[in-house]
């Protein structure tokens, strides 16, 4: 086959002798993708050149480093040291929320991207808005984040993709490198599609996994094809939903390969790597699939000996490969690419990047983070570009706001069971809706169902467009029932109390991870005997008003099983019959919370108390420990009092992966409750000690633990979603 070049066509590395211009074409193939990486390793050893890649979805981001100038080494380190995981995720992590969004966390952990509007509930256009993977795209290709034009780049770079409308290949040879890349890469269903010059595009596999064709298109003499593509399953090995789903999917792939391959001549080499029992989700053995395409590569020697060229070519094909002609220039400008309802000045007041100044990348990705951390867009990234004058650089930034929203639910669930006398079980559903002004007001209403009902709606009102300052206005009703025991561990009664409660705050954001705000409530309180005689009195109404002052700063990763990160939060709540209340009297409330990880064990320490500085408080104000995490050797009720003190110890190790997230660990709570704390002593002092074991899950951990109290007090409980918060935070 004649595969002659036109005057047209770039060519960026000359060679020194004649030798055909060669193309390298990587299919797409998941985590098989890194068997590239191992073929580019192989190519190097024999001193191989190539002058065009070409590749379709992890083929594409192969394609696009090597193109960009990146070292093999370079590729090889960053794709083992990756976190895959987090490319399938959106959440940038925990740390990046607003304290009021972390409050939130723990009720409601379930947040599953669904959007409420006046045509019902809505999706997203896929299980992940493709974030995280953005993030990855654009540091990978920092190096070339000022081209536009992939023939531009050391290597001629096509990436190729499906138009989701029309099922065609698109064909991407220019724009932002790493926008071609998430494009190309899109699987659809899993990542939301890419938007590229007005198309909605996904994963190239659908209309060309082998794109022979645009090499051929490119002007290439000789195409290295590598195939790494899924091979049919027989009737035996269909033996589940997945490889019923993964064989339509390699039935949908291989037929346009089959047709890519008969463009093939004899001039031309294939590389299948055996890449048997390995599956498209196997990012965790990423040494291994390297290995297996450098293997392939080296078996096809004796067709690649004739492409290979002498040690002084090769030093200059690599020197020129390697040279960097994208350094950012100074940014001079900042643009804002957004379609949502709020200011422009909201996303500028949340940068930190200043005209006049290098781009600092990695404080401009902490700060986008912060800004997707809202819950507000769908995608949030940047791009760089010359500016007019060619001395400085424009930094763009452009955020997506979330085709499923404004408006969102997010739910929960809460399980705690001691196999005697004590259950409580709660369902929860929030309903968020967002952007209601230009500085971004929220109203969010909150619903618990079980065994202790809450209810609590919110206005959240900023009053600057970085959200700094805000007021706060919102009520709320929630009902508790704990049980009284006597001195010999019987239960003799049921205590309910009721709240209702109405208050409005004024909070500051204290940076990133702290909030401080403060404020008036009114309301009232009731306590009843549901049965039995608890001693303690019952009114029909008590009514309460009382400032309260509020400082958090909450840094964990995980307010369930947090494995770095600490939490302090300090309360200070002042009752005065001059604020409505029938009792006159302070309490403070603190808790702290730390945790650190030590390769997979992980120790948390926990510090609570809470103590009235002043007056008395009634029974409707009481501290009830018992409980899970609560000195867990005791029922919830069975430690009492006006006053609570609360010290633990935990540690716990991680097992299995990151499908099944096991974990098992054991812990010390010592404390107590009292009528007064000033009676209080080392004597009084509850020692319980715990073992647990369980399983990490989207509904929070779900864990089986028994404890044992030093007066013989035994306990078993099973458990879903508690939070060391909720001491706090709860209500």
């Amino acid at each position: 086959m004649d595969r002659s070049r036109s005057a047209s066509d770039k060519q960026v590395v000359a060679p020194a002798s004649e030798r055909p211009l060669v193309a390298l074409v990587l299919s797409g193939g998941g985590a098989k993708g890194m068997a590239h990486v191992g073929v580019l390793r192989a190519l190097e050893e024999m001193h191989v050149p190539v002058d065009i890649v070409v590749g379709t979805s992890a083929g594409s981001a192969v394609a696009a480093l090597y193109a960009l100038g990146m070292d093999v080494d370079d590729i090889e380190d960053r794709f083992i040291d990756m976190d895959w995981l987090s490319s399938f995720r959106d959440s940038p992590g925990r740390a990046y929320k607003p304290v009021r969004r972390k409050m939130e966390d723990w009720r409601y952990p379930i947040d599953p991207g669904i959007g409420v509007g006046r045509e019902g509930l809505k999706l997203g256009r896929g299980l992940v808005a493709g974030q995280n993977l953005g993030f990855i795209l654009n540091e990978l290709t920092s190096n070339a984040s000022l081209v536009r034009d992939f023939d531009e780049l050391p290597l001629r770079f096509r990436a190729v993709a499906t138009d989701l409308e029309t099922g065609e290949e698109v064909v991407i040879g220019d724009g932002a490198l790493a926008t071609a890349i998430r494009a190309s890469m899109s699987i659809p269903g899993v990542y939301a599609p890419t938007e590229y010059n007005g198309r909605w595009l996904v994963d190239g596999g659908i209309a060309n996994n082998l794109p022979i064709s645009v090499a051929e298109s490119m002007g290439a003499d000789v195409i290295i094809a590598v195939d790494i593509s899924d091979t049919l399953l027989d009737s035996d090995q269909l033996t589940g939903a997945f490889s019923v789903v993964g064989q339509l999917t390699t039935l949908m792939t291989r037929s346009n390969v089959e047709e890519q391959l008969e463009l093939l001549t004899d001039e031309d080499v294939l590389i299948r790597p055996n890449l048997d029992g390995l599956t498209s989700a196997d990012f965790f053995d990423s040494s291994r699939i390297m290995e297996v395409g450098a293997t392939a590569t080296r078996n096809a020697a004796v067709a690649l000996n004739r492409l290979r060229v002498d040690p002084v070519t090769w030093a200059g094909y690599q020197q020129r490969r390697s040279v960097k002609h994208f350094t950012p220039k100074l940014i001079s400008n900042i643009e804002i690419k957004d379609d949502s309802r709020l200011s422009s000045e909201f996303l500028l007041s949340r940068l930190r990047q200043k005209i006049g100044e290098p781009l600092d990348a990695e404080q401009l990705r902490d700060d986008l983070r912060r800004i997707y951390g809202l819950g507000y867009y769908e995608t949030v990234s940047y791009a760089l570009k010359s500016d007019e004058s060619g001395e400085g650089s424009t930094l763009v930034i452009e955020v997506d706001e979330k085709s499923w929203g404004p408006n969102y639910m997010r739910f929960g669930l809460g399980y705690e069971d001691n196999f005697e006398n004590d259950t409580r079980f709660n369902v929860a559903a929030n309903f968020q809706m967002t952007q209601l002004n230009a500085l971004g007001a929220e109203w969010n209403t909150g619903v618990q169902l079980g065994t202790e009902p809450y209810v609590r709606t919110e206005w959240f009102q900023p009053l600057d467009y970085g959200y700094r300052r805000f007021l706060l206005l919102g009520g709320d009703y929630q009902r508790e029932a704990y049980s009284v025991f006597d001195d010999q561990g019987s239960r003799v009664a049921e205590v309910e109390v009721e709240k209702q409660e109405i208050d409005i705050s004024l909070g500051l954001e204290l940076g990133a991870e702290g909030e401080l705000r403060g404020g008036y409530q009114r309301g009232y309180s009731s306590v009843d005997d549901a049965f039995g005689s608890s001693g303690a009195y019952s009114d029909s109404r008590i009514e309460r008003g009382a400032w309260d002052l509020q400082f958090t700063v909450d840094t964990l990763d995980d307010p369930f099983l947090p494995s770095s990160g600490g939490f302090l939060g300090v309360n200070g709540r002042f009752e005065r019959p001059g604020l409505g209340s029938d009792s006159d009297y302070d309490r403070t409330t603190l808790l702290g919370i730390g945790a650190q990880e030590w390769g997979q064990q992980v120790v948390v320490g926990q510090l609570y108390g809470s103590m009235v500085t002043r007056g008395e408080a009634g029974v409707e104000s009481y501290v009830s420990l018992g409980g899970f995490r609560r000195l867990s050797a005791y029922a919830r009720g069975e430690v009492t009092g006006a006053d609570a003190a609360l010290a633990s110890l935990y540690s716990y190790r991680r097992f299995g992966g990151p499908v099944v997230p096991f974990f098992a660990g054991a812990g010390y709570e010592g404390g107590n409750a009292w009528q007064n704390v000033r009676d209080a002593s080392w004597n009084d002092v509850i020692h319980s000690w715990n073992l647990f074991a369980g399983i990490d899950t989207f509904l929070g951990p779900v864990q089986l633990s028994t404890a044992y109290a030093d007066d013989d007090h035994w306990t078993t409980f099973l458990t879903v979603g508690y939070s060391l918060e909720s001491l706090f935070i709860a209500p």
